[in-house]
């Protein structure tokens, strides 16, 4: 990430204190791969999404994998995914011979609904992974419900919600699985890394093996073909070093947050993400959707803004832009829609009140340039 050609970057990871203290000691107690930090930080991810099991592993990806593996999910077997969000979970899907089927969001959230995914069950679905994206948490309760009544598991994608909660659960908590990312640019970051929540012993159990090479019983005896998913004890030092941040965090992406939604009810031509009343966010990315013609795309401001020195995101691609995955079951317009018109905006405790006012101001100048 060159943070050196812009003047305000999209992401720019936050140290809270003890970060080269304790991957120091790491390093010092010849604990580099296994070691005692990966226990402590397991223990406290748990604790603070009040589930039996937080598994650490190499990465977000890594955990949907193994949350797939764990879960029994076979080749040809159908799941369902929204049609316009990060794409890592049907990536992996395709590598195990999955079916990833698209469905449409919800054009106010971004994000999927019990209603817009049962359009897509049919008898050969296995799985639904909800994506909690930017932050906004899904309605889990009505998903979960229509999961249930067609017997297929669900997989929330938590990688972007670090944090939040919706009707007082915390996101990636109610499914059979939920996954997080602590990439650089998340809300924690360990550098790279993730991890599988669970409250199913049986599943945390089939994740610990597949995250270490199908072996837990005897060292260098595969129960069954597994990965080396495992996260290192340096790494983890990072993370606990990250958690004992974390009221600074929340605090700091709430005043973050609050002054954009104010400065940009100001600026012609935003609408800004939607989050409903039962949800309690803590926002990766603030994203706005754009007032644009046509034949007019979100990439031109996202120039525009950089020739400025404000580094912003397009919105995801949309999955009818991705030839990896065929054609399209049915049609996402939404989607579509948003992939266009939607960017994402520098969202860190790092930004200061006149970053964000200069973000705001710039952004109005690209849109009136777009505009003429």
């Amino acid at each position: 990430m060159d943070f050196g050609s812009v003047e305000i970057p999209y992401a720019r990871p936050t140290q809270w204190g003890r970060e080269l203290e304790l991957v120091t000691a790491a390093i010092t107690s010849n604990w580099i791969g296994t070691g005692p930090f990966l226990t402590r930080l397991e223990e406290e991810l748990a604790a603070l999404h009040r589930v039996s099991s937080a598994l650490l592993v190499v990465n977000g990806t890594a955990a949907l994998h193994a949350s797939y593996l764990a879960l029994g999910l076979k080749p040809g077997d159908e799941v369902i995914f929204p049609g316009f969000g990060y794409m890592a979970g049907a990536n992996v899907a395709l590598q195990l011979g999955l079916v990833p089927v698209f469905c449409d969001v919800d054009r106010e959230t971004y994000c999927l609904n019990a209603k817009l995914i049962e359009e897509r069950i049919t008898r050969r679905t296995r799985a639904v992974v909800p994506i909690h994206t930017y932050g906004m948490v899904c309605d889990m309760r009505q998903i979960l419900d229509l999961a249930s009544a067609h017997r297929i598991c669900v997989i929330e994608d938590a990688a972007e919600a670090l944090g939040g909660s919706r009707d007082g659960f915390a996101a990636g908590t109610r499914g059979d699985v939920g996954i997080l990312s602590f990439h650089a640019a998340k809300t924690i970051t360990t550098g790279e890394g993730g991890a599988v929540l669970t409250s199913s012993d049986e599943i945390a159990e089939r994740v610990r093996q597949f995250r270490s090479h199908g072996s837990l019983r005897q060292r260098y005896f595969h129960d069954f073909p597994g990965h080396n998913f495992r996260m290192s004890n340096l790494h983890a030092a990072v993370g606990l070093a990250q958690l004992e941040g974390w009221e600074s965090i929340i605090r700091e992406r709430s005043r973050v947050v609050n002054l954009y939604r104010e400065k940009l009810n100001s600026v012609c031509g935003v609408r800004l993400q939607a989050y409903e009343s039962s949800v309690s966010p803590v926002v990766w990315a603030v994203a706005a959707e754009l007032d644009l013609a046509d034949d007019e795309s979100a990439s031109t401001v996202v120039n525009l803004l950089r020739e400025r020195g404000v580094e912003t995101r397009n919105g995801f691609h949309s999955a009818t832009e991705h030839s990896i995955y065929g054609p399209m079951r049915a049609p996402i317009p939404t989607s579509n829609h948003l992939a266009r018109t939607v960017i994402s905006l520098p969202t860190y405790p790092g930004l200061t009140n006149e970053n964000i006012d200069r973000v705001c101001c710039e952004l109005d100048i690209a849109l009136r340039r777009v505009k003429t």
